[in-house]
């Protein structure tokens, strides 16, 4: 089995610069990190890795622990994380939380034991445990909702202006009763989203607290659909919906279903997220897209500017979302009185 050392004879170079080309250091010029790889390559050699974690104190792992695996939100995001950590040189575990803070600290705990090298944590309610990682050192950066406590490296997207302009859309197509079908109460998105609503209203000169909505699970549509039915069953049910997320859409648009109600000459539609089927459904869903990809390329590059300088200041990146107007949020000849 080849060794550090035969890498190092072969490629021409010191022991220390092969142990830094392999684990990606930056001080090492390019052409003999391509040397020292090809070296590598052609030698068969293998680093020792639990040498090099005893060594480190860290494994060259990313541990990204988000809220629900099965949202396309957190899979885009996923992907984001893992592009820009393989470029680096590191590995991305990915644990699901299911919007639970005491299975979002185990996995936390399981992250400080095997000594990851920094997490990306879209954080789980509103008291997250990611503490800990700030006590031992353990670099950290939050996604989709802030950590709370003191300020940290985190990537949101301005959700609240991204609601007040959907709502706004259903209005200016002409919908007057917009309701609003959100996530948990004291969710920060789910709270935004609200408050967003809220201020479209607000400036179209409606009182806000006469607003329908309901709170409802981020991940579970069924939820979501019997929200939906008890707003359709008030005494002036709404003639247009606001949705928090995609997952949550689904439960409406089976209520809306089941009502016989269709997107757009019915009621009105704009929902969080853009789904793969958004564009496959008739009339096609409208939608307020995030940029989901960039949210998790920005926290990988945020988490290892933060290994690499565990002193710099605190970083904020707040990114924009964007509208899509599509069939169902389009007034059809023939639809209800607004």
């Amino acid at each position: 089995m080849a060794t550090i050392s035969d890498v190092a004879a072969k490629a021409g170079v010191s022991t220390a610069t092969v142990s830094r080309a392999l684990n990606g250091k930056s001080t090492v010029d390019p052409q003999l990190v391509a040397k020292v790889r090809t070296a590598a390559d052609e030698l068969g050699y293998q680093p020792n890795g639990l040498a090099r974690n005893l060594r480190r104190q860290e494994t060259a792992v990313l541990a990204l622990i988000i809220s629900d695996v099965e949202n396309p939100f957190f899979t885009a995001i996923a992907r984001g994380v893992e592009d820009v950590a393989q470029t680096a040189g590191y590995s991305v575990v990915l644990c699901n939380s299911d919007e639970k803070p005491d299975k979002e600290r185990r996995y936390l705990d399981v992250a400080l034991q095997e000594r990851v090298a920094g997490v990306v944590l879209c954080p789980a309610g509103t008291a997250s445990g990611a503490e800990v990682l700030r006590q031992r050192g353990t670099p950290v950066v939050a996604v989709d909702r802030p950590l709370p406590g003191e300020p940290g490296d985190q990537v949101l997207v301005n959700t609240r202006l991204a609601a007040r302009e959907a709502t706004a859309h259903l209005l200016a197509a002409g919908y007057r009763r917009v309701g609003c079908v959100t996530g948990p109460a004291g969710i920060r998105t789910a709270d935004e989203r609200l408050a967003g609503y809220h201020d479209a209203l607000r400036e179209a000169g409606a009182d806000p607290a006469a607003g329908p909505s309901r709170h409802a699970e981020y991940h579970r549509a069924d939820g979501a659909r019997a929200a939906t039915l008890e707003l359709l069953d008030l005494a002036e049910p709404p003639d247009a919906l606001l949705i928090a997320n995609s997952a949550m859409a689904i439960g409406v648009l089976e209520a809306l279903a089941g009502r016989g109600l269709r997107p757009g000459r019915d009621i009105g539609v704009v929902a969080f997220d853009d789904p793969p089927w958004a564009t496959l459904i008739d009339p096609p869903l409208s939608v307020v897209a995030q940029p989901t990809y960039q949210i998790g390329s920005n926290a990988a590059e945020l988490l290892l500017a933060r290994i690499g300088d565990p002193g710099r200041p605190p970083v904020t990146r707040t990114l924009a979302a964007e509208l899509i107007p599509r069939g169902s949020s389009r007034r059809e000849e023939g639809g209800a009185a607004g």
